[in-house]
């Protein structure tokens, strides 16, 4: 069983997500020619339920960048919200056993809109299952191997598992374990 946590937000399409945000447009700096300086074409977004606050301006268009921040915002809400998991009563989500495959294998690009769900379920687990691995992927229904893989498909995601780790005392999980 789950409550509470990112797929709160995770669930709400770009404007309601947009509608919970300050947004503030900046200047960007670094290469564009004199447009980037003369325009704020960078985009902050600060998440007001949860605080989380990222900005974009990688392009020089600030609709382009509006559309960066949202999914960094996605990704960061994902990454640092977490929901209460009772391993004892907890069974992956329908979205999630959609993406678990006969061979027990957890396929969900990250192109796909919903990744961010699925990686935010997976965090919850594993903060459940006190940041063990092989607890977490036994609740989910994987092996470890292919909860690893998983992981390590998406550097900021295994960026971000290993920061959970070292903040509880536990040794970063090493690439290809």
């Amino acid at each position: 069983m789950m409550t509470g946590g990112a797929l709160t937000f995770l669930d709400l399409d770009d404007q309601a997500l947009l509608d919970q945000c300050d947004e503030s447009h900046l200047r960007a700096s670094g290469p564009g020619g004199q447009k980037r300086n003369k325009t704020s074409s960078a985009v902050r977004l600060k998440h007001r339920p949860t605080a989380v606050t990222v900005t974009a301006a990688d392009d020089r268009s600030q609709l382009v960048n509006k559309k960066h921040a949202l999914r960094r915002l996605r990704r960061q809400i994902a990454f640092e919200v977490r929901a209460d998991v009772d391993l004892s009563t907890y069974e992956p989500s329908t979205r999630l056993a959609s993406f678990i495959d006969g061979g027990g294998r957890l396929k969900v690009s990250k192109k796909n809109d919903q990744f961010f769900a699925v990686a935010t379920e997976v965090l919850d687990v594993l903060a459940a299952a006190g940041l063990r691995v092989a607890d977490a992927a036994k609740a989910i229904g994987l092996s470890t191997s292919h909860l690893v893989k998983f992981l390590e498909s998406e550097p900021k995601l295994w960026e971000r598992v290993n920061q959970m780790r070292v903040g509880a005392g536990m040794k970063a999980l090493r690439m290809g374990s």
